[in-house]
């Protein structure tokens, strides 16, 4: 095991047997691209070997630190020393940049699949900071290798391997989920999108509650949506999709997660231009519930619920069958909105430019829909909102505002 500094190495040797040992060092230049030139030798007599687990492989030859770590863009690390440890599977590193990096990692043991590392993961790209959350599911060690680029760079360079030990392993079922970018949490790219201000800095969200609101500061021009996932999906009874609701206000963005049952999912903000017509994507957020949730879904949201329109109430898209249920939102530039359910109601406007109304949702089964008449000339009306009506118990209506 050698690690390398600017002006020291350090070599640990494990000898797989009992016996007489050769080791032989080489070296060259750090500059240099010429073969190595072998430089000394030392005899080492193993007396009793060593019985432990064999390190990971390591193509890269050094653990550590690279030497000229300096030049990679790197200050310091929160971790120091030739072995980290995990003593509940779990482990954070975090080191400071002299500049803008980004990075890619790898986690290898023994046990470990390549899909299985991908859910162990999350990485976040901070304009002076890198970190990443790594999971372990298995007793042992671990070898994570870290890879750095510069923003307009080509191509990462590995820039270390740690050794990591785990004492005892995480469980499984609470990996991350499948899919996570190298832009987890708040960072340089939410930056670069024009996001600012973020409620959540740090990529992993744990709710008790089953719920939680995402929020940004975005400038006029920016549009953003979001994506909700979860890798095994067991008992919620609609889309994911229904579960997330994007609301865009004058000069900021909220992302509203509700959870249909108990895990880990992925949360995926994309944001575009007026420039442009495609989203591309910002960030990711990990949601960890270990509660046992079960909020009803958002109502369907089509095309035209665009920046500045706000449902208030009610926040569920399942209402209670035979019962009255009040109707509040904010659709900027509407000449009317209606509710159309077993019967039309049509809403009327408060002072401060809210819809609002009360209709009966009758039956169970019936389709509830917000529609509003977007052009002083045109009589059609544009459905913006669908709910469902349910039996059952009641479920809590909520509001907002």
């Amino acid at each position: 095991m050698m690690m390398v500094s600017e002006n020291n190495m350090t070599i640990k040797v494990t000898p797989p047997t009992e016996g007489l040992f050769d080791l032989m060092i080489f070296a060259r230049h750090a500059d240099s691209q010429e073969p190595y030139n072998w430089v000394c030798s030392y005899q080492i007599q193993c007396l009793e070997p060593h019985n432990g687990e064999k390190l990971p492989e390591n193509p890269f030859h050094f653990w550590g630190f690279h030497q000229k770590v300096r030049d990679f863009g790197i200050k310091e690390s929160s971790h120091k020393g030739d072995l980290l440890v995990a003593p509940q599977g779990t482990f954070f590193l975090t080191l400071q940049t002299s500049r803008p990096l980004l990075a890619t990692y790898e986690l290898i043991n023994k046990d470990l699949d390549a899909a299985l590392s991908k859910k162990c993961l999350a990485a976040q790209a901070e304009e002076e900071k890198l970190s990443c959350h790594v999971l372990c599911p298995f007793q042992g060690y671990y070898r994570l290798s870290m890879f750095v680029k510069d923003l307009g760079g080509t191509t990462f360079r590995n820039v270390a391997n740690f050794l990591i030990r785990c004492l005892r392993p995480i469980n499984q079922n609470e990996l991350f989920p499948s899919g996570l970018s190298m832009h987890c949490g708040s960072g340089i790219s939410c930056n670069g999108h024009g996001l600012s201000n973020p409620s959540h800095t740090s990529p992993i969200i744990t709710t008790k509650l089953g719920k939680c609101n995402i929020t940004f500061h975005v400038p006029a021009d920016v549009e953003v949506t979001a994506s909700l996932s979860k890798d095994k999906v067991i008992s919620a009874k609609y889309p994911l999709e229904r579960y997330i609701l994007v609301t865009h206000l004058r000069t900021k963005v909220s992302v509203c997660v509700v959870l249909p049952e108990s895990g880990i999912y992925k949360v995926g903000l994309f944001g575009r231009s007026k420039d442009n017509e495609d989203f591309t994507h910002i960030c990711d957020y990990v949601i960890r519930c270990f509660s046992d949730p079960s909020w009803p879904p958002f109502p369907r949201v089509y095309s035209l619920w665009k920046r500045g329109c706000v449902l208030l109430e009610p926040r569920t898209g399942v209402l209670q069958e035979q019962s009255w249920v009040r109707f509040r939102i904010k659709v900027p530039n509407a000449y009317q909105a209606v509710v159309l359910g077993q019967e039309k109601t049509v809403l009327q406007q408060t002072l401060n430019m809210i819809w609002e109304g009360d209709m009966f949702t009758g039956a169970a089964g019936t389709h509830v829909k917000v529609a509003a008449k977007l052009s002083q000339h045109c009589s059609s009306l544009e459905v913006m909102l669908a709910f469902e009506v349910g039996g059952g118990s009641p479920a809590s209506l909520g509001c907002s505002g």
